[in-house]
Parts: C-alpha cells; structure tokens; sequence
C-alpha cells in the first residue's frame, strides 16, 4: 500500500516504527501538501463571495496552482521512500567477487543520488509554493488570514527539512561536481524560500 492511502493514524505509527522509511524525506513532503492544502483552501473560502469580487480571478488560478502543488507533494511522500528503499536493497547485492562489489558500489552511488535529487524536488516545490502564498496575503478571505500564516510556517518546515535530506545524502556521494551541484541549488532555494515564509508571517500577524 502506498503511504499516501493509509489513514494518518497507521502513516504516523509507521514512522514511529522502527522500519527505517518513511523517514525525514517523507515527512518533509507531507508537511508541504498540507502546507498547499491550506493555501488553497484559503482560496476556495474567496471564490464565490461579494466581499472579494476584485480578487476573483486570483482566487481562482491560485486555487487551481495550489492544488496542483498540493498533488505535486503527495508524490514526494511515496517517491522520497522509494528512493531510500533503492539504498536499502543495495545491501542485499552479492559482493563476494570484485565484480559484484563494483556493481555494488556503483549502486549505491546512484541510489544515493536519487535520494538527493528527490528531497531538492521538494525543495522546489516548497519555494514555488511560498511565491504563490505571498501573492495570496491580505487579499484573500481575511477570516482565514491566519491558515496562509501557517501554510508558509508548513512550507519552512517542508523545504528545510528536505534540505537536510538532500545534505545527509550528497555526503556519501563520491561524484563531486553532482554534489556541489546540489549544495549550490539547494542553498539558493533556502536563501529565497526562508525570508519568504518569515515574511509571509510577520505579514500574517498584522492580519490577525
């Protein structure tokens, strides 16, 4: 069953388990669906209401954006295991010859890098979230001012937690120019997304 048709009772008992995934990764990408799943909600309490007749039309495209992040993140969540789970049946390979632990080896390496490059899709997804968020503040629904508040406080959480996933796993790369790749890019994700999200916020509590 995929972790993302599992009730929230039996997915967070999984994680407490003792099983090694879902992990980090996945939780990373939950916490950004929910972190969508509020901004648009925040937009589906806009459409339809005379008070807001002005912001119809962003209402609208930021509800159809946001519900496409939204199932963008569900993904991630099953995708991120999937990735680790590659690294987990590396070490069932056969390495009693040279060449299986070449082959080994060379699994590993690119079982490491698709753990990488699936936290830093999150990533991407947590600063494409934040930029559509930050057009939606004070002029949505102003009753829900607070949930876009803690939609970009979900999406903080979510891209820095990706970002420690990509880091954990970048460390055990031996291809350099792909790892300083990834550092790069993910740290110019994090220098935009996380002034965002905190301005996002300070923003939300004038509103509230």
């Amino acid at each position: 069953m995929k972790l993302t048709e599992m009730t929230v009772s039996a997915f967070t008992d999984v994680m407490a388990s003792d099983a090694p995934a879902p992990g980090g990764g996945s939780a990373a990408a939950l916490e950004g669906a929910q972190g969508a799943a509020l901004a648009a909600m925040v937009c589906a309490l806009t459409l339809g209401k005379k008070k807001y007749a002005e912001v119809q039309e962003l209402a609208q495209a930021g509800k159809d954006q946001m519900d496409g992040l939204k199932e963008q993140f569900i993904t991630m969540i099953d995708k991120d295991t999937e990735a680790f789970n590659a690294v987990s049946a590396v070490f069932s390979m056969p390495k009693d010859t040279d060449e299986q632990k070449a082959a080994r080896k060379a699994a590993m390496q690119a079982a490491l890098k698709g753990c990488t490059v699936t936290p830093y899709q999150t990533m991407e997804l947590c600063l494409e979230s934040l930029e559509a968020v930050r057009g939606l503040v004070g002029r949505t629904n102003a009753s829900a001012a607070s949930d876009l508040g803690v939609s970009a406080l979900s999406l903080k959480a979510a891209v820095q937690g990706a970002w420690l996933n990509v880091l954990i796993n970048i460390g055990g790369i031996q291809d350099q120019a792909f790892a300083q790749d990834y550092r790069k890019k993910g740290e110019d994700i994090l220098a935009r997304a996380l002034p965002l999200a905190d301005e996002i916020y300070q923003e939300t509590l004038k509103l509230v």
